[in-house]
């Protein structure tokens, strides 16, 4: 399970309770850029030893913006990351997951959406994002990215909406990097956006080949994987470019610089809410860059929206993902560190406040289902 350190509500005692061997974690108190240091890296990992667990994949080492638009103390920061990745090889860590998506990480427009059954879920609205984008963030020149009739659907949808429900659109939509409690700010959105106004797919790839051109040789020499995660949701929002979407875009990636410690964090939900892409195809075709699994399951609609749901149901066949993970494995006679991504908030956690999609009741149970898939396979 992915663990947010010390100030976590769900402690290692509830991981390994759930009956996991490890943690993959990251140091969210470090700003992006800055290196992390290996005392700092020491008692993440004497902390999750203690507990009885191991700690050997990185979820996530951040890419400062600087370097994602190549610009300000860009060069600085990567030469940072050179030495995080130093840091982390001399404490046994052994992959490294990361994204490229620029401003957000992942983005849902209702993160307490009520399932049927009661429990709480993370939803996606592409109409509530529309709404969001031109009448409450009021990002300039928005509506020259969408038609006359979906704006006026989306006006019509924020008029249907209650102010509360405003609000929670509002929140919802700004939340903030995961591991923090800290939301953005409208205004440092904006200020954000403004950045990439005139970067474009195109320009952010080749922006990213460079970072990779950078630090994937030294990834290298140290014996380390670096996997890149899909972007979540996988299509552009607020004006910024994604590149990390599709089969397409994935095997460019991994051909731009072809080394073994060029890799993929494979996340079924988010490659999931692309129809077109066909999950356990790209694992027969990618399988031997795979290098961590993020197992989650969607529900989506012609639209573009999707709610998170169980993990053995929704639009992700989760048997068939696993069933090729099982052959990738034996195939290639190696472990592939995988987890249960978000879960639903039930039970005695719908009191508790917890980071959306990572409290501790609902991943067990994904957990749970998820192993019985995979013995059942095996």
């Amino acid at each position: 399970m992915r663990w947010f350190g010390p100030g976590d509500p769900v402690r290692l005692s509830d991981i390994r309770q759930a009956g996991c061997s490890g943690v993959v974690t990251a140091l969210h108190h470090i700003p992006p850029g800055n290196v992390w240091p290996p005392e700092e890296i020491d008692e993440r990992r004497r902390l999750i030893r203690a507990a009885g667990m191991e700690w050997t994949v990185v979820e996530s080492l951040p890419v400062h913006e600087d370097i994602k638009r190549q610009t300000g103390n860009g060069k600085r920061y990567i030469q940072n990351y050179q030495e995080s990745l130093r840091n982390l090889a001399a404490a046994g860590l052994q992959v490294i997951t990361y994204n490229f998506m620029p401003v957000l990480d992942w983005l849902r427009t209702d993160i307490h959406y009520r399932m049927p059954d009661g429990s709480l879920g993370l939803y996606f609205r592409k109409i509530a994002l529309v709404a969001f984008d031109l009448f409450l963030l009021k990002r300039p020149d928005a509506e020259k990215e969408y038609g006359a009739g979906e704006i006026a659907r989306a006006a019509q949808h924020l008029k249907n909406m209650s102010a509360e429900e405003q609000t929670d659109l509002y929140r919802s939509t700004l939340l903030g990097l995961p591991g923090s409690k800290e939301a953005f700010t409208a205004t440092q959105v904006l200020n954000a956006l403004e950045t990439y106004r005139h970067i474009d797919a195109k320009e952010l790839k080749g922006h990213l080949f460079y970072f990779l051109e950078q630090v994937i040789p030294i990834a290298e020499q140290l014996g380390l994987k670096l996997a890149i995660h899909p972007d979540d949701p996988p299509f552009p929002v607020l004006g910024l470019p994604r590149i990390v979407s599709t089969e397409s875009d994935l095997k460019e990636i991994l051909s731009a610089i072809p080394s073994p410690a060029n890799g993929l964090c494979f996340c079924t939900g988010s490659l999931g809410v692309r129809a077109e892409n066909d999950l356990a195809g790209m694992m027969q075709r990618l399988g031997s860059r795979i290098y961590f699994l993020h197992l989650r399951n969607i529900t989506r609609d012609a639209d573009g929206n999707f709610y998170e749901a169980d993990h053995l149901s929704g639009d992700v066949d989760m048997y068939s993902v696993m069933k090729e993970a099982k052959m990738l494995m034996r195939r290639e006679n190696r472990s592939i560190p995988m987890r249960p991504d978000h879960g639903h908030q039930m039970l005695d956690d719908l009191n508790k406040e917890t980071y959306p999609g990572y409290s501790a009741i609902g991943r067990l149970r994904g957990l749970a289902e998820l192993r019985g898939l995979e013995a059942g396979i095996t």
